[in-house]
C-alpha cells in the first residue's frame, strides 16, 4: 500500500474542534485528518475578527498581537486542497509555514497556516485575540459560496 503525503496544518479559528467548520476535518469522506496537539504560534500575529460574517482573521502583521492558540493536524492532499478552497487560497488568505510552539517536550512543529496578506490597515485597530472562539456576540456565519467577495468587503470602509 503507498503511503499518502500528509501535511501538517496549523488551524486557529473556525476550523477547530467544537467551531462552526470543523466538520471539514472531522468527516472521513472529506479525507485523512489527524488530531495532532494544541500548540501557538512562535511569533505574535494580530488574529481579528472581521465582516458581517465575523471571520477570524489572522493578519500577515508578524510582531503585532499576540501569541496565537490554535491546534495542529495533519492531513492528506484532497483534505489540504478542500481548506484552500474555504480560505479561498491565493485570493483572500495565502499560506506559509511557520513554526509552531507545542511546549517544552515538543518544542517547535513547522506547520502550514494561511494568513491574510495586504490587509487594510482598519484591521489593525480591531481588538486583536490570542484564541478564537465562536459567541453569540459575534457569531460566525458562513457566507454564500461564490457570491460575496470577502476582499472587496475588507477593503471597504466602516464609515
Amino acid at each position: 500500500m503507498a503511503q499518502r503525503a500528509l501535511r501538517r496544518v496549523f488551524v486557529y479559528g473556525t476550523l477547530k474542534r467544537g467551531e462552526p467548520n470543523h466538520h471539514l476535518l472531522s468527516e472521513a469522506d472529506n479525507g485523512y485528518a489527524k488530531f495532532i496537539c494544541k500548540g501557538s504560534t512562535n511569533r505574535r500575529f494580530p488574529l481579528v475578527i472581521a465582516t458581517r460574517y465575523n471571520i477570524p482573521f489572522l493578519l500577515d502583521k508578524p510582531g503585532t498581537g499576540s501569541y496565537v492558540t490554535g491546534e495542529i493536524y495533519e492531513l492528506d492532499d484532497p483534505l489540504f486542497e478542500q481548506l484552500d478552497v474555504l480560505e479561498d487560497y491565493r485570493k483572500l488568505y495565502d499560506r506559509q509555514i511557520e513554526d509552531i510552539n507545542v511546549g517544552i517536550e515538543g518544542g517547535n512543529v513547522p506547520c502550514w497556516l494561511y494568513l491574510l496578506r495586504n490587509c487594510p490597515d482598519r484591521l489593525l485597530k480591531l481588538p486583536m485575540l490570542t484564541e478564537y472562539r465562536n459567541t453569540l456576540e459575534q457569531p460566525y456565519s458562513r457566507r454564500p459560496p461564490g457570491k460575496v467577495n470577502i476582499f472587496e468587503e475588507l477593503l471597504k470602509s466602516d464609515e
